[in-house]
């Protein structure tokens, strides 16, 4: 992995005619927390009228200026560093080289539109938001309603950014991608829907009532704009291998290029079908399961789900328990939605409903985020979200992993066609990644991407007129490999578990190996 600036950072410095060596030379980790801090302040877009400036000026000069974030990392000298400590350092490269690419290929604020959806309604399970965002979203998951005259002065002032920034956007989206176009007017058509909510949520406040309404004149109005200029987007949104390979490389820090990630997911995609049949010949005398089928019956089974599995992490030495794992698992498990039928529902509750256990291993991600906030890292530059979603790996492989490994320690041996349910949930996650990996090869569209994971996930459940399966190609379309995160996550997790085991031998436990890997922090 190299650890000097990007190739296209060198190539600008030295046309400007600067070179890494004219940043002062330091060999203190202090000096790499001090200029952190400052990259972080310097990420943030700055603000004109209260909102996010995305102008192609302001563009033009953030790239130019991120040359003088890369040239004084690049000037460190990390001999002598702890292995933390020169961790920290790759993370911070990291992050300046996500800028990088932003500025150079991915270009979000002129090529997506649904980068400035602003009203976001539920907290997202990892530590900061899928996909690339506009600064200054609202959270709306933040405020506790019936709002408070804080918090609803709070709102209203951000809701009054809206339609600041979509008149802006306006300006700054010049792109040509037509899937990003197109799959970004349903976001921005969703994000009316969730103001039609909000408008009911306060509606006993007439000037916060004013603010959502004017939010969402301006959303509609947006809207019939992206509308308007479709026809003329005619181009492919993907970012292409050879950059899809730098991202992997230099941002992801992932050494598995996207040929050998396609390998891999086809190779796990066959697995999981595979594995899928035989668990269902095992298990073929076995009555089928039944779907959680009342209110009642759904708090029952989802609380049961929680304490079952918190027994068998606790009994099965997986994990040290900490207080608020029970907590922040129990506080997801939802509500039942009634009325749907069952044919109809989406991917993710067809398994759920079956045996409420089986997400709650995916759940981890609720450990996660529990961990972040009542354990902050020592580290400042691992204690908040890594930008440009570079946790997904992290995030996303240990929520898939624990699904096939608590299989394999047991979770499932008492109720074995649950352990169909793991094939199928692996089989999906493969299908959907070659959607990512062959959308940002620009060899399928997304109506191809989501046909083809649609039809290569077993039984069915990922319906090609759902929500489920558009949402997701929508995010890997915006977030190159996000969709292959999952299974590159987990192989590599289980990697590093297999070289830890080597070099313990008899020493080696499976908390120790889960505490250490939690302890290193979301990265």
């Amino acid at each position: 992995m190299r650890t000097s600036l990007s190739y296209v950072a060198l190539a600008m410095i030295a046309v400007s005619g600067c070179t890494p060596d004219t940043a002062p030379r330091t060999n203190k980790y202090d000096d790499l927390v001090t200029l952190f801090n400052e990259w972080r302040a310097f990420q943030k877009p700055k603000l004109v009228d209260g909102v996010a400036d995305y102008s192609a000026s302001a563009m033009t000069a953030q790239q130019h200026d991120l040359l003088t974030y890369q040239r004084r990392l690049a000037a460190m000298d990390t001999s002598g560093w702890s292995i933390p400590q020169q961790v920290d350092y790759h993370i911070v490269r990291a992050e300046m080289n996500g800028m990088e690419f932003d500025h150079r290929v991915l270009k979000p604020w002129a090529r997506n539109p649904a980068f400035y959806v602003s009203i976001f309604p539920s907290q997202s399970d990892v530590p900061a938001r899928e996909g690339p965002v506009a600064s200054g979203a609202i959270e709306l998951w933040t405020y506790q309603f019936p709002l408070s005259a804080e918090q609803a002065t709070d709102l209203g002032s951000k809701l009054k950014g809206v339609p600041s920034v979509l008149r802006h956007a306006r300006e700054n989206l010049t792109g040509n991608a037509r899937d990003l176009w197109i799959a970004g007017i349903s976001s921005l058509k969703a994000q009316s829907q969730d103001l039609v909510a909000l408008d009911s949520a306060v509606a006993a406040n007439a000037d916060l009532t004013q603010d959502v309404r004017r939010a969402r004149a301006a959303t509609d109005s947006f809207v019939v704009w992206l509308e308007s200029q479709a026809a003329s987007k005619s181009e492919p949104s993907g970012v292409g291998v050879a950059d899809y390979d730098w991202y992997l490389a230099n941002v992801h820090l992932i050494p598995i290029s996207w040929q050998e990630q396609v390998g891999i997911m086809r190779s796990e995609l066959a697995r999981a079908n595979a594995s899928l049949r035989l668990e269902e010949q095992r298990n073929r005398a076995l009555p089928t399961q039944q779907l959680v089928a009342s209110a009642e019956e759904h708090t029952r089974r989802f609380n049961a789900a929680v304490t079952e599995y918190m027994k068998f992490l606790a009994d099965h030495d997986v994990v040290t328990i900490r207080d608020y794992m029970d907590a922040a698992l129990r506080a997801r498990i939802g509500t039942y939605s009634g009325g749907v039928p069952d044919s109809l529902r989406e991917f993710f509750t067809q398994a759920d409903y079956r045996d409420p256990v089986v997400m709650r291993t995916h759940g981890y991600h609720w450990f996660d985020l529990a961990r972040m906030a009542k354990e902050p890292h020592a580290s400042v530059i691992r204690r908040g979200p890594l930008l440009y979603n570079i946790f997904d790996d992290r995030a996303e492989g240990m929520a898939t992993a624990m699904e096939e490994m608590m299989m394999h320690v047991g979770l499932f041996d008492a109720r074995p066609r649950s352990r169909e349910l793991i094939w199928v949930l692996l089989a999906q996650r493969a299908a959907r990644a070659l959607g990512d990996l062959r959308m940002h090869a620009n060899e399928f569209t997304m109506e191809d991407a989501v046909n083809f994971a649609s039809s290569q996930t077993p039984r069915g459940w990922l319906r090609k007129d759902g929500g489920t399966v558009r949402g997701e190609q929508h995010l890997y379309l915006q977030q190159p490999s996000y969709g292959t995160s999952y299974i590159i996550g987990k192989i590599q997790i289980e990697q590093l578990m297999g070289d830890v085991a080597r070099q313990q031998g008899a020493n080696f436990t499976l908390k120790g190996f889960m505490d250490a890997f939690n302890a290193a922090g979301m990265i």
